[in-house]
């Protein structure tokens, strides 16, 4: 028995079934530096998938600010200490409107969990509207608002579902898709109301990443925003996948659309792999939720989570990363254009900055998906050529780029030379569009 076997029968014993892992040949990582990382043995991989180290691999500002607040102090924050109030004061400063109140936690799951808690205790209503196929976490209550993840049968009668604004896929489409995808909104409020429910809020992911990385018509979620707001209800921007200049044009995804949320929140991007996250809302909603309830997480704006989640604010200021991104998206971008353009397993390419889903199709007429089993070939035949990619979308045909970002040009090119290496031999096979619950990448 090879070493890296050795290893996977332990895991299988030791860890609950639910640990999946990528690739029917598992990748046993051992470290990583800015873009890259390295195998057992000793192999070098671009990653072109994790968004978890959002400013790389290992940044030694980080990992610098880690170990010396870590050799300080670490507590929670039922004692004075600057540092959470200076990223409570960062984060204020650069989110619009009046959103500047904080609430700490360690993951994205944390964020939205609370958010939606908030929203239901602020406004007295329990109705959540969320993206058909959407993913927000995997607590009791956010489990039941991603509906990528069970059947559509179980889902409580509080929660209403709308069709994801995708113009080349979904039912609408075209450029004056936006006004009618949002109507959609106001039809699901409808038959909420039919239900007895009326919406605490909307939750929106503004890069519709498990709807395999959409960028709406330009009217859309602000058409949205004012139908839920209309009906009484708070606007969530789940910033977790689309925040911290990952779409490359703003900071945050909701500022793509105009949109000023009521809520927002973080999580992976924050700590560039140390568990972090936050809910930040206007002082009048933190106000009205503290009149009935209090909050406090044991872990969540810990000193040493604090100096982490600044120097990640550091370094993307001082690199000029949101520039870098834009840059570095658009020179990707075109690239990507332009390998659909010679294969046609391409049906679209869809995304900003260095976040990218290519919609992989077995007919372009029809737009037929190609099956999970020919997706997973190809993510497989990429890693083979040294390039870790990964899976979106409701078939989970949609292969997601989504790098750090200090992802540069140069990076790009060899990712796309490795991309169009595995599209020149690539064959569908068939065997149905069908997945697991769950299983995308």
């Amino acid at each position: 028995m090879t070493a890296d076997a050795e290893l996977l029968a332990r895991r299988q014993a030791a860890l609950a079934p639910g640990y999946q892992l990528f690739y029917d040949d598992p990748v046993h990582l051992v470290r990583g530096s800015g873009v890259w990382v390295e195998d057992a043995e000793g192999a070098r991989l671009l990653d072109c998938y994790n968004n978890v180290p959002s400013v790389g691999h290992g940044h030694p500002r980080v990992v610098s600010a880690l170990t010396t607040q870590a050799q300080r102090l670490n507590t929670h924050t039922r004692y004075l200490h600057e540092t959470v109030v200076d990223l409570a004061e960062r984060l204020g400063a650069l989110l619009p409107g009046d959103l500047g109140v904080c609430f700490f936690v360690c993951t994205g799951t944390e964020a939205n969990d609370l958010a939606v808690e908030i929203a239901r205790v602020v406004t007295g209503r329990q109705g959540v509207v969320v993206s058909e196929h959407s993913y927000h976490g995997n607590s009791a209550l956010v489990r039941l608002l991603s509906t990528d993840g069970y059947p559509a049968a179980d889902r409580p009668p509080w929660l209403g579902v709308v069709e994801p604004p995708n113009t080349y896929r979904g039912p609408i489409r075209g450029a004056d898709a936006g006004a009618p995808y949002a109507d959609l909104v106001r039809v699901e409020l409808e038959r909420m109301a039919a239900r007895e429910h009326a919406p605490a809020a909307w939750l929106v992911d503004t890069s519709w990443d498990s709807n395999g990385v959409l960028i709406a018509p330009d009217d859309y979620v602000e058409r949205s925003a004012r139908t839920v707001r209309g009906a009484g209800g708070l606007v969530i921007a789940d910033e977790v996948q689309a925040g911290y200049c990952r779409l490359g044009v703003n900071f945050w995804g909701h500022e793509n659309y105009r949109l000023v949320p009521d809520i927002v929140t973080l999580g992976k991007p924050m700590g560039a792999g140390h568990p972090v996250g936050a809910v930040v809302t206007t002082p009048a909603i933190a106000a009205a939720f503290a009149e009935q309830r209090s909050y406090f997480n044991t872990f969540g704006g810990n000193p040493v989570s604090a100096a982490v989640a600044l120097a990640v604010l550091d370094v993307i200021e001082d690199e000029a990363l949101l520039a870098h991104c834009a840059d570095v998206g658009d020179h990707l971008g075109g690239g990507l254009l332009r390998l659909a353009e010679r294969h046609d397993v391409i049906g679209n390419v869809q995304g900003s900055g260095l976040f990218w889903g290519l919609d992989l199709v077995t007919d372009r007429t029809t737009r037929d998906p190609i099956a999970y089993a020919d997706a997973r070939r190809l993510v497989t035949d990429c890693r083979q050529g040294g390039v870790l990619v990964g899976l979106t979308g409701r078939y989970s045909n949609v292969l997601k780029i989504r790098p750090p970002l200090v992802f540069e040009r140069a990076h790009a090119d060899h990712l796309l030379g490795v991309l169009d290496a595995a599209l020149a031999s690539f064959e569908p096979r068939g065997g149905g569009v069908g997945r697991t619950p769950g299983a995308e990448w």
